[in-house]
């Protein structure tokens, strides 16, 4: 059996073993296991840093592997991680709360009722909240930028948080928001000074 299935604590995933893992996926959906240890936290943390929501990240983020799985049989490799993928579905969800300001899950609503409010599982919830809800008060200055950057349009939110928060290169920038690397450079370089404007 393939190394990523085989050690259920690995959460480093090659592309090699997400191709393997995603091909298997099309008729399994558990081979998406080993990928959704590895990017849960990645693409959780993302959310997470763009609304400061704990409620909010964990729907956006649960709907966001929901919906990588059901697109799985149309999924077609192309050599790039699958980390780009997840974050572009994250990146669409989020587009979707901030022009409605407001969001409404796919995943929970889906779910038995029985499973959704098992003790277990709110434990989990709110040990997960408690730990990052701490991390964030002990970065106050990560909190005034990221209310800055809340103030700008969208577009430059987007390339900014991937370049600075999630600390993505500009292909996989330009593969995330589906631009060419001419166009995330413009929005970084106009974003920053937007956000230096804003700062005096």
């Amino acid at each position: 059996m393939h190394r990523a299935l085989n050690n259920a604590e690995n959460t480093d995933v090659t592309l090699a073993d997400e191709q393997f893992l995603l091909e298997k996926a099309r008729t399994d959906p558990a081979y998406f296991g080993p990928v959704y240890d590895a990017y849960y936290p990645k693409i959780f943390g993302y959310v997470f840093r763009r609304t400061s929501d704990y409620d909010l990240a964990r729907d956006i983020t649960a709907d966001t592997f929901l919906k990588a799985v059901l697109k799985l049989p149309g999924f077609e490799w192309r050599g790039v991680s699958v980390a780009a993928w997840l974050f572009r579905i994250a990146t669409n969800e989020l587009r979707m709360y901030y022009r409605h300001r407001k969001y409404e899950s796919t995943v929970f609503s889906q779910l038995p009722e029985a499973f959704v409010l098992e003790q277990k599982l709110h434990l989990v919830f709110e040990q997960e909240r408690k730990a990052m809800e701490a991390q964030m008060n002990d970065f106050q200055d990560f909190v005034k930028v990221q209310d800055a950057l809340l103030r700008l349009p969208l577009a430059y939110q987007e390339a900014l948080a991937l370049r600075y928060f999630e600390q993505k290169p500009l292909l996989e920038i330009a593969e995330i928001l589906g631009k060419s690397e001419g166009t995330v450079k413009s929005l970084l370089s106009r974003g920053l000074e937007k956000l230096k404007k804003s700062a005096l």
